[in-house]
């Protein structure tokens, strides 16, 4: 390859579900708005492919969870990262990127930087909150850690791995006290209507595990408050058919239900009360100032070896950041339809307990607002210069 400046350089680039595309989209943008010459391949979302990344595979094959639920794909996972990491030398990539799905990326990454490839990995794994032990696999993986929340730094440098702290870029445009007002004018709902945003997942296994859960809560809102609206946004098309699907097969397209096409913040920020599935969501719910419920399902054996490996007595991005129970946490055999209806419920009859979230929410968004698009270019383009790349 032509290290010469301006000369065409791809770097290799893996993202495994939608908070991930979104993220690995603001970062080749940031990056060849500076480089327009750099090109970007791997396996991508619709995002990723938007901003310019060649799509090798895409990104839905990765969007499985949990550990029972990932052993049957295993044979298809391996045979993908195998055959990317041929593509990868064969392209001779000088930087890997590998933007959360740990679990795929960092197996991926210790073989490239085995072979001389820099590896960066934008997102840290919950190391916090459970699989600690992942702290060395990290260190043998990768050349540099990229991490949104200020409490991550101290633990990669306490372990020597070199890392940088670029904020969260979903808290440049978190929500004002003016929001809530905004978007119901946006999506022509009355101020006075309750409504409640529910968010089963962004993964196909997700809304196939809490699709019948969240129609059943709908239907229990509905029933306490009759003049409910209910606003479900999707990341995927596989998904909302999958959502409606099961609509149908329950008996539910009565609900007074919108079935939104990606707009998840704007259904966020026009609720009063969110219903939403463990994840990067719960971030996205905070950021959007939405009072909200969180709650996950998984497969028993799942759930088994979770809780043995757990380190923290919540798992919401919300309470992790708080430091405390701030948010409704129920998981498991805790989240029936009676149960989520009724602690919606519980928020949104509590004014004094919505507007106190919402300012600590507020809070969030300050503590995590930095331009992390280009802290990101700048780490790209350290490590590309420590490849050897004239940029």
């Amino acid at each position: 390859m032509d290290e010469a400046r301006g000369a065409p350089v791809t770097i290799g680039i893996v993202a495994g579900e939608a908070s991930g595309d979104a993220l690995a989209a603001m970062l080749i943008r940031a990056v060849r708005a500076r480089w327009p010459h750099i090109q970007f391949a791997g396996i991508a979302g619709p995002r990723m492919e938007a901003a310019g990344c060649a799509v090798w595979v895409p990104m839905d094959k990765l969007a499985v969870r949990g550990f029972t639920e990932v052993v049957s794909h295993l044979p298809e996972l391996f045979r993908i990262r195998r055959e990317l990491r041929g593509r990868l030398r064969d392209a001779r990539v000088p930087l890997f990127v590998g933007v959360d799905a740990p679990d795929f990326n960092l197996g991926l990454e210790r073989r490239l930087k085995r072979a001389g490839v820099r590896t960066m990995h934008f997102v840290g794994p919950s190391l916090w909150a459970w699989r600690g032990e992942r702290l060395r696999t990290i260190g043998e993986s990768v050349d540099r850690m990229l991490v949104l929340f200020p409490f991550e730094q101290p633990l990669y440098e306490q372990a020597s791995v070199p890392v940088t702290y670029v904020g969260h870029p979903m808290a440049q445009t978190a929500a004002t006290h003016a929001t809530r007002r905004e978007t119901r004018d946006l999506l022509k709902i009355r101020p006075a209507t309750p409504v409640f945003a529910l968010l089963p997942g962004s993964r196909l296994s997700e809304i196939e595990m809490h699709a019948t859960l969240v129609l059943e809560t709908a239907a229990w809102l509905t029933e306490a408050r009759g003049d409910a609206q209910f606003l479900v946004p999707f990341a995927t098309r596989a998904t909302r058919d999958a959502f409606e699907t099961a609509m149908h097969r329950t008996n539910h397209e009565r609900l007074p239900i919108t079935l939104l096409y990606g707009h998840a913040e704007d259904a966020l920020r026009a609720a009063d009360v969110g219903v939403v599935a463990s994840g990067t969501a719960t971030l996205e719910a905070a950021l959007a100032r939405c009072p909200h419920v969180i709650f996950y399902r998984v497969s028993r054996l799942t759930a088994y070896l979770v809780r043995r490996k757990i380190l923290l007595p919540y798992v919401g991005l919300p309470n992790i950041l708080a430091g405390r129970f701030v948010v409704p946490e129920l998981m498991q055999s805790d989240a029936t339809p009676r149960n989520l209806a009724q602690a919606a419920l519980n928020l949104f009859d509590d004014t004094v307990t919505r507007r106190r979230l919402e300012a600590l929410f507020a809070g969030f968004a300050n503590d995590l607002r930095a331009d992390t698009a280009q802290l990101v270019a700048d780490a790209v383009g350290r490590e590309l210069t420590q490849a050897g790349i004239a940029c």
